[in-house]
C-alpha cells in the first residue's frame, strides 16, 4: 500500500508528522529536533503534535527513557497506529489526551515515598555505575484486577527501571493470591515489610547476594569452606 505525502498539508500537521516518521526517518532510528523543524517549517507546534502520537501508540523515545541519546535526539522506537487512516485513528483515538498537572505528578510521587518502586532509588541517587544518576517520573502500569477488568494505575519508577519495565502489566488477582497462600510466619514478616514500605533481609540473604558478586575463582573458595563445614557435620546433624 502507498501512503500518502506526508508534505500534503491537507493531512493535518499530526498526520503529516507521522508519514515523516515512518517515511524519512524509519523505525528504530534517530532524529533531532532541528530536523524535525527543518522538515515542518510551516508548523510552529510541531514538537507538541509529534508528541500527540505516543497517544495512538506510537514509541518516541527522549534521552529520558534512553540514557543514551543526546538532548537534542528523539528515536522513533516503534510505530503505532496507522493515523494517516481516518477509520483506525478513529479507533485508536484515546478517551482522555490530557496530561498530568505539576500537583498530580507531585502527589503521585509523594505517595510513593519519592522513590522508584522498582529499585528504590531516589532522585539524584548515583547508580552503581557512578555515573548515571536517578530521575524519577511517573508510569503508566497495567494493572488485571481480581474481577478480571483491567485497569491503568500510575506508579513513580526511575528513567532506568522505567525503559526496562515498558510493558509490564500487573495481575493483581495472583499477587494477593499469592500473599494469602504464606504460612502464618511468613504473613507476619510479610507485613512487617508493608508497614515498613521495605524489605529487610536476613544474614544469610545477605552472604548470599555478597556472594553471587563474586568472580568464578572467588566463588570456589568460599564453595570450599561449606563443603569442608558440611563433612564436619555428625550424620543426621545439620550444618546451620
Amino acid at each position: 500500500m502507498t501512503l500518502p505525502s506526508w508534505r500534503d498539508p491537507k493531512l493535518g500537521s499530526m498526520v503529516r508528522a507521522a508519514l515523516w516518521l515512518e517515511t524519512e526517518v524509519g523505525e528504530g532510528n534517530i532524529f533531532t529536533k532541528n530536523r524535525l523543524r527543518e522538515a515542518f517549517p510551516d508548523v510552529s507546534q510541531i514538537d507538541r503534535r509529534i508528541r500527540d502520537l505516543r497517544d495512538y501508540g506510537w514509541q518516541l523515545d527522549t534521552r529520558r527513557e534512553d540514557v543514551s541519546l543526546r538532548q537534542e535526539e528523539q528515536r522513533f522506537a516503534k510505530r503505532g497506529a496507522e493515523v494517516w487512516l481516518p477509520e483506525l485513528r478513529a479507533k485508536a483515538k484515546p478517551k482522555d489526551k490530557s496530561g498530568l498537572s505539576a500537583a498530580q505528578r507531585t502527589k503521585i510521587m509523594a505517595d510513593d515515598d519519592f522513590q522508584c518502586r522498582s529499585c528504590g532509588a531516589a532522585a539524584g541517587d548515583v547508580y552503581e555505575d557512578g555515573v548515571s544518576v536517578a530521575q524519577l517520573d511517573i508510569t503508566r502500569r497495567q494493572v488485571k484486577l481480581p474481577d478480571g477488568t483491567e485497569d491503568v494505575q500510575l506508579v513513580t519508577e526511575c528513567a532506568r527501571c522505567r525503559v526496562g519495565g515498558r510493558g509490564r502489566a500487573v495481575d493483581l488477582g495472583e499477587v494477593i493470591g499469592a500473599v494469602t497462600s504464606l504460612s502464618p510466619l511468613e504473613q507476619e514478616i510479610f507485613a512487617d515489610w508493608l508497614d515498613r514500605d521495605r524489605r529487610t533481609f536476613s544474614t544469610l540473604e545477605k552472604i548470599w547476594a555478597t556472594y553471587r558478586t563474586l568472580p568464578k575463582d572467588a566463588r570456589a573458595e568460599v564453595r570450599k569452606v561449606v563443603s569442608g563445614s558440611a563433612d564436619d557435620v555428625p550424620a543426621g546433624g545439620q550444618l546451620w
